[in-house]
């Protein structure tokens, strides 16, 4: 046994650290000054480490995703050729290695559970704005669908159209103007304020897309990623939701919230149109649950290349509307549920009851 002990002694030190990693996330969520505590010292760590990888210029967090898969997969050649040729000591091998994929994965999530998952449990941006989402009347969903609406009449025309009035403006255009879209909505919220960085663009935007993903934020190397394949009308608000994570934000619906809030109220023409072109299709979305007949009117009623820019959105997600989608969709929903956000990805609809409470 003792032997056996020395043997794999460094993986049963490993497993021993990831267990207290684990610990100390355990004891962030049990209440909500200890995760306060703890998010705010992991968002000056990310904030830190996070200026050495914005050196690079590509998302270097995919660059860790495809060296942890690849990892994983020689870890399983290293396993078969152990039990292959380690005869008399096949299990010790197998142990070996099983307990090193084990320790890999744990550390994974451990460090995202630390890093980002405690955020799930620390004050958001309700708690820190004294803003709530609440019920919504229909009256009041109307009148604020009426308001973006109107907005994007008064915008659509305030951004460069290609031969098929499409939105065009160019996204190196977008992402230049990124580290402002905050200015403004952090006069009003101060606990906003940040310097941000230009977001990267993801090298594999495509298969992200297959996934249903339009960006992500990494907290283990604090970049922002977006995805540059899908259409071009929402990579601003996309922009900004990303954004709205860089500041510690953790649920979805309040990014969510607060992308169409900053971009509405930036200084950016295409940061506007995209910010009320998003807020619009969460509102119309809520609409036409509520009462068809008005979200039809709505609907009909917007100008013609606010259309063109509605239809080739839902035309290119539709190309993604398969297996592949449906399970990242359910893993993401998963891993919402695994933080207290009892909604999963139906968390997402909330944020038309933020728009109505603010708008």
């Amino acid at each position: 046994m003792k032997a056996f002990l020395r043997r794999h002694r460094a993986v049963h030190i490993w497993l021993a650290g990831v267990l207290a990693l684990f610990g100390v996330y355990w004891c962030a969520i049990s209440s909500r000054e200890a995760a306060n505590a703890v998010s705010s010292a992991t968002q000056r760590l990310k904030d830190g480490y996070a200026r050495l990888w914005y050196l690079f210029p590509f998302s270097v967090v995919e660059w860790f995703y495809v060296a942890f898969i690849l990892g994983m997969g020689a870890w399983l050649v290293v396993l078969f050729c152990r039990l292959r040729t380690w005869k008399g000591r096949r299990l010790q091998g197998a142990y070996g290695c099983v307990m090193g994929m084990l320790c890999l994965w744990l550390t994974a999530c451990g460090l995202y559970c630390v890093g980002w998952g405690v955020n799930y449990y620390a004050d958001g941006f309700q708690e820190k704005s004294g803003i709530y989402a609440r019920p919504v009347a229909v009256e009041e969903l109307t009148r604020v669908t009426a308001y973006f609406a109107e907005m994007l009449a008064e915008t659509e025309d305030q951004v460069p159209r290609d031969e098929n009035g499409i939105f065009a403006v160019p996204r190196e255009e977008i992402f230049a103007a990124s580290t402002g879209v905050y200015d403004n909505l952090s006069r009003e919220f101060p606990f906003l304020k940040r310097e941000d960085r230009v977001p990267k663009k993801m090298l594999f935007s495509r298969l992200f897309s297959a996934m249903n993903f339009t960006g992500f934020y990494s907290p283990y190397t604090g970049e922002s990623s977006l995805n540059v394949d899908s259409p071009a009308c929402l990579l601003p608000a996309n922009i900004a939701h990303e954004l709205a994570h860089q500041r510690g934000i953790a649920p979805e619906q309040e990014c969510n919230f607060l992308a169409i809030a900053a971009a509405t109220s930036s200084d950016d023409a295409a940061y506007r149109y995209s910010g009320y072109l998003m807020g619009f299709i969460h509102l119309s979305n809520a609409l036409y649950r509520a009462d068809r007949d008005l979200w039809a009117a709505y609907r009909s009623g917007l100008p013609e290349h606010v259309q063109a820019d509605l239809a080739d959105h839902s035309a290119y997600w539709a190309r993604f509307d398969g297996l592949t989608a449906q399970v990242s969709t359910r893993i993401y929903d998963s891993s919402l549920k695994s933080y207290g956000q009892a909604d999963g990805i139906q968390s997402y609809g909330t944020v038309v009851d933020l728009l109505t409470a603010y708008y």
